[in-house]
């Protein structure tokens, strides 16, 4: 198999990983999904997985949140093996975020008042609450239309309303589920570019699950494609 791409950051401060996945083989009954899969990410490094549906890019996230169990190998939170940690404990405790590929906002609610109400829940000072949405709206260019519903806003600018909610939680690590499917080249373009500036000045380690291999070659540092149930990552 060819190598895909070279490392477009060679070295990093912190020598341990954030996340590894060491042998990880998975099946679903008769069906082998993952066949001893291994990667490692380091402080701030973004992974770009590549695949098309239905190879196991959302079976890793599933893994690396504890929804499912591997049949056989170890998941890594810095040098943690969190293979029996539930879910709420890797993603407080290892501070987790997610991006979802469709919705992830409530419709009915103004673009304010969709951080208001997350914020609420995941941070706990409050009286930080007002400044961190501020940045978030500043970092987003999203001041315009802090106060239009979110089921009225364009795609674009759901895509960033969604991600601003991730990152409400500070979080340390963000998985990133195609966040920037259906949207125009332009727009694409800027976003992608947009959310990894903001992403690697926050030191934020992440992992896109993309099928667009121009998207993970923008956006990551490095990328794994899946390929007969392996993860090939270069």
């Amino acid at each position: 198999m060819a190598l895909i791409k070279k490392f477009r950051i060679k070295s990093f401060k912190n020598p341990q990983p954030i996340i590894s996945l060491d042998n990880i083989s998975l099946s679903f009954g008769n069906r082998k999904i993952l066949d001893n899969v291994s990667f490692k990410i380091n402080h701030g490094q973004i992974l770009g997985m590549l695949g098309p549906n239905g190879v196991g890019k959302s079976t890793i996230f599933n893994l690396i949140t504890g929804l499912i169990k591997p049949d056989y190998g170890k998941i890594n939170f810095r040098g943690t093996v969190v293979n029996d940690y539930p879910i709420y404990l890797r993603t407080t405790k290892f501070k987790i975020g997610y991006v979802p590929q469709y919705g992830g906002y409530f419709g009915d609610l103004t673009l304010l008042e969709n951080l208001k109400a997350i914020a609420e829940i995941v941070i706990l000072e409050k009286e930080l609450i007002k400044n961190k949405i501020d940045q978030l709206i500043a970092k987003f260019e999203l001041d315009a239309i802090r106060d239009t519903k979110a089921k009225y806003l364009s795609g674009g600018q759901k895509k960033k309303l969604v991600i601003a909610l991730a990152l409400l939680s500070d979080p340390k690590i963000l998985l990133l589920d195609e966040p920037f499917s259906s949207l125009d080249k332009p727009h694409h373009d800027q976003l992608v570019t947009e959310v990894r500036e903001i992403l690697k000045k926050a030191g934020v380690t992440s992992i896109l699950v993309t099928h667009d291999e121009s998207e993970a070659d923008m956006f990551a540092d490095k990328i794994g494609k899946i390929e007969k149930k392996q993860l090939l990552v270069v």
